[in-house]
């Protein structure tokens, strides 16, 4: 007999205050609980599908499998639009994009062999604070007896589950009718309220099993605790009525927990300049006269480093301090002059409160009565120097970027690679909210291409302009298949150097260099689509413009770059760290 496998982890925080009431008739989907939306009787397949529904999810990601083909027969006669993928990390990639764009995401995928290759996707959304939720196949629990060795088992049946602990919020098997109802609830609670993945794992002769008894949702409210409320805004307030010059970080959490507004209420009110994290930026308009640009160490420009490092109240708002948004932690921050609140910790100063919702406390702080400052000597904020080149000069990172700087518009995304494409598109002006997307923290090459798919999913509107270096083009071009079956028509920009460029920066050698394609006939090999190869500056203007006109398909430019050309962000960073060592 097969051990019965655990179904519960715990959430890996200190929660919250939370009040518990169930749902109301009007408000639950479905109803009454033994039925589904349909009238047909509630399984435990059927109210997972409805509670994404409910959840606002009407697009999944991934790719079928003998142990959740049942589960993906029943998505099929859903609502839900089914997404297929060429690998399953590249639905993991394009399901963290879909989150970030539409709010929360899925993909679903079959056991072990597939599982498993979602790892390093769904570590990255765990690490980038993107929730996604994973559903997986599993062996039938009648399969499991005398512990059998099945395809794609590895080690014991519970192998898969284990892994996935580490890096979701919230796990659970749904290996039992009795239990399974509340887990599913559990577990998309926790990826809403943490903004991290979580897991499900359905074995396939659990996908049809009835509810045993009547099941209504539970309804969470976290609220903060009054008096730690109270002391910390008490603090805060009076550290940044005291100060000359406070100045904001907004970091990614304001776009994940949906503060932007309360954010710019409290700059605008209070004339308190704001800047980004790498991760976080574009969480406001590069375009608002209170924004100073992208505050990372010594990979970020001069003058915003010496601005923030010189104020006397940084208000770090959801926010990461990590190695990247801090450029290799050559920044300077004191803690004793920070005000520092995520969803997870709030220090003000020296000083640690507990139980402080992130959304309170930044609503309380723009809701505070401020004696309004005068308006600060902002550091001259120069737009990007564009320089002069002729049409027969060979393109160059500052020429490629200058002109991408020109043509983004209103209605793109920007969505870079890691490398120096990100490195890179630092410095451009992103003019409205969230038009960009990156791996910037966890760093995980091959994310643009898939995120463009789960980007134009969630929002056919958004047209993604992709910055993608040729390796990390190398891991997942082929998903831009995907793009070319759901009708999409990214721009993908390849930055052909013919290898890895920031490895080469921090150490030189063959292992490098990789082979060099012709980036441009992928429409030859898919069928569909636009390629063109730029070597000059001339030919990049034609190439982009053919590029912005052609709405029906993607473009692909494969643009030749010099193997020892870096970006100015990545310049910067090397002077500064040259001086250190």
């Amino acid at each position: 007999m097969a051990k019965k496998s655990a179904k519960t982890t715990s959430t890996k925080r200190k929660k919250a205050p939370v009040k518990r009431t169930r749902a109301s008739k009007k408000a639950l989907n479905p109803q009454p609980s033994t039925l589904n939306s349909n009238g047909q009787p509630q399984t435990i397949g059927r109210y997972l599908i409805d509670r994404l529904q409910h959840y606002g999810v009407t697009d999944l990601f991934g790719i079928p499998g003998d142990f959740v083909l049942n589960f993906y027969g029943m998505l099929e006669e859903s609502p839900i639009n089914v997404v297929g993928c060429t690998r399953e990390d590249n639905a993991g990639y394009a399901a963290d994009a879909y989150a970030r764009v539409h709010g929360l995401g899925a993909v679903c995928v079959t056991y072990c062999v597939g599982g498993l290759s979602l790892c390093n996707s769904i570590a990255g959304a765990y690490a980038e604070k993107s929730p996604v939720v994973v559903i997986s196949g599993a062996p039938g629990i009648a399969e499991r007896q005398n512990d059998p060795l099945l395809h794609h088992k590895v080690r014991d049946f519970n192998t898969q589950r284990e892994v996935f602990e580490k890096i979701t919020i919230a796990s659970a098997s749904l290996d039992d009718p009795l239990t399974a109802f509340r887990e599913i609830d559990r577990c998309l609670e926790a990826a809403v309220r943490y903004k991290r993945p979580v897991y499900l794992e359905i074995p396939r002769d659990r996908v049809d099993a009835p509810a045993l008894y009547p099941h209504t949702p539970l309804i969470t409210h976290l609220q903060s605790n009054d008096d730690a409320l109270k002391a910390s805004l008490a603090e805060a307030t009076a550290r940044i009525q005291a100060a000359k010059q406070p100045v904001i970080i907004a970091g990614v959490e304001i776009h994940r927990f949906g503060l932007r507004e309360q954010v710019l209420k409290l700059a605008e009110s209070n004339n308190i300049p704001m800047c980004a994290t790498l991760l976080g930026k574009s969480v406001v308009s590069e375009k608002h006269p209170l924004y100073l640009g992208v505050y990372e160490g010594a990979m970020g420009r001069s003058s915003v480093a010496e601005f923030v490092e010189s104020s006397d109240c940084v208000i770090l708002l959801g926010t990461f301090m990590t190695d990247i948004n801090l450029g290799i932690y050559t920044a300077h921050l004191d803690p004793g002059r920070a005000v520092y609140v995520t969803s997870e910790n709030l220090r003000i100063g020296h000083h640690h409160f507990h139980d402080v919702l992130l959304k309170d406390f930044v609503s309380g702080l723009a809701k505070a009565k401020l004696k309004a400052k005068p308006k600060s000597s902002l550091p001259q904020r120069k737009e990007r120097p564009v320089g002069t080149y002729d049409d027969d000069d060979p393109v160059t990172i500052a020429s490629l970027f200058d002109h991408i700087n020109v043509v983004i518009d209103d209605g793109m995304v920007v969505i870079a690679d890691v490398g120096d494409s990100l490195f890179s598109a630092s410095d451009l002006t992103i003019h409205k909210h969230t038009e960009f997307l990156s791996p910037a923290y966890y760093t995980s090459m091959g994310f643009a291409i898939p995120a463009a798919v789960g980007v134009q999913t969630a929002d056919e509107n958004l047209r993604p302009l992709v910055l993608v270096g040729d390796g990390a083009f190398q891991m997942t071009c082929l998903e831009m298949s995907t793009a070319v079956r759901n009708g999409h028509n990214p721009i993908v920009v390849v930055l052909n150097n013919k290898g890895y460029t920031t490895e080469r920066f921090l150490q030189d050698g063959p292992f490098n260099d990789i082979l060099n394609w012709n980036y441009h006939r992928m429409n030859d090999l898919l069928g569909d689509g636009w390629g063109f190869e730029v070597n000059t500056v001339g030919e990049l203007h034609q190439s982009m413009k053919a590029a912005l006109a052609n709405k029906d398909a993607f473009t692909i430019l494969n643009v030749h770059l010099r193997p020892d050309d870096i970006s100015p962000a990545l310049d910067r960073l090397a002077k500064r760290m040259s001086k250190t060592i």
